[in-house]
């Protein structure tokens, strides 16, 4: 029998379709901190498929029960009929008698905004994504298509290291890029820049949620390139993103809790001052300690930390490296690239020192 090329494409293309696990997220009633997340998984194997809400996040060194804020819990097959459902634990959803496919749907209450749990309220949504998304750890190796359905009448966009594919929907190859991968939907403000290495352009791209004007953005996007030139030069060049670009995620809003967590491409910058309210100079410290992690954890990495493991506490005794060396460089960079004087540099070491000392003594002294 002779089959024609669009034949196989079309066999092609619904095997790669089968194998693509699919989300939606909504944000009607952003009032109340609530999200709707619905979910589908085809081409499904066995009977009883376990969900799970991650009980950690990458970057973090600590349990964190991100299921206590779900609920409203529904499981369905393709046709709409409602599955049964198991709890066998706090943080986990057994569901049984699907017809090849499952389609979940929840309510996420959100309303910390920083770099471990997601906030949704009318003026964005900041999305952490172990702390928003469940997902099936037996389908951890399948692509994922997410589709943020932004709030059109807040003037919501989207700002993520995910690939776009169209409109408002994104991917990831698996779910571990899926889960380091944070998300900024808001009508925020974006400026760039390309930095050559090699021959080869890459992009650096600074999103910023703020209540602030376009000249403050304008006047201290300067100083974060300034950061991002002053830390290549001590790698001797920049990492080789995935998709040719590295986005910082920053939220400077009243409402946000203070923060700074690194990903492979991006990071999430939170914090309650303004730029004209201290911001200027008080945020630009976790700007220059987060993108140092582009190197220093994200690509040269503890081996303790590999595999990532979403259902507990992921230890490391290489933290002193992976940390400490990073916040040595924090003011060291800002020093080196004008953004601080020296006098201030040896402040802060002064400072740290100090600190460092007298807790000694003080523990000497209580031994």
């Amino acid at each position: 029998m002779k089959f024609s090329i669009s034949f196989f494409l079309f066999i092609a293309t619904n095997v790669l379709f089968a194998q693509t696990n699919n989300y939606e997220i909504s944000f009607e009633n952003a009032v109340h901190h609530e999200a709707v997340v619905k979910g589908t998984f085809p081409d499904l194997k066995t009977d009883t498929v376990a969900f799970r809400m991650s009980r950690s996040s990458p970057g973090r060194y600590a349990l964190h029960e991100f299921a206590k804020n779900i609920y409203s819990f529904k499981a369905t097959n393709s046709k709409g009929k409602t599955l049964g459902v198991l709890r066998p634990d706090p943080y986990s959803w057994q569901v049984t008698g699907h017809d090849g496919t499952i389609k979940i749907s929840y309510t996420l209450f959100a309303n910390r905004g920083g770099g471990t749990y997601s906030q949704v309220d009318e003026t964005h949504a900041h999305l952490n994504i172990p702390a928003t998304f469940m997902y099936a750890p037996a389908l951890s190796d399948r692509k994922i298509e997410v589709d943020f359905k932004v709030r059109k009448d807040l003037k919501w966009k989207v700002a993520t290291q995910l690939p776009l594919v169209s409109g408002t929907t994104y991917s990831a190859p698996n779910l571990y890029y899926f889960m380091d991968s944070p998300t900024e939907i808001s009508n925020h403000s974006v400026r760039e820049f390309e930095v050559e290495d090699n021959g080869k352009k890459q992009k650096i791209r600074f999103v910023l949620h703020h209540n602030g004007t376009d000249e403050e953005l304008d006047a201290y996007f300067e100083n974060v390139k300034k950061t991002v030139l002053a830390e290549k030069e001590v790698y001797g060049e920049l990492p080789e993103f995935d998709y040719g670009t590295y986005t910082f995620l920053a939220c400077y809003i009243p409402n946000a809790s203070g923060d700074g967590m690194e990903h492979r491409n991006s990071t999430i910058l939170t914090s309650t001052r303004s730029l004209a309210n201290g911001g200027m100079e008080g945020n630009i410290g976790t700007v220059s300690h987060e993108f140092f992690h582009a190197w220093n954890v994200e690509r040269i990495r503890p081996k303790s930390l590999e595999p990532f493991d979403f259902e507990k506490t992921n230890m490391s005794g290489a933290l002193w490296f992976a940390e400490g060396f990073t916040s040595y460089y924090t003011n060291l960079i800002l020093c080196r690239a004008g953004i601080i004087s020296p006098e201030k540099y040896v402040e802060g070491i002064s400072g740290t020192f100090n600190y460092v000392w007298n807790s000694l003594l003080f523990s000497i002294l209580i031994l």
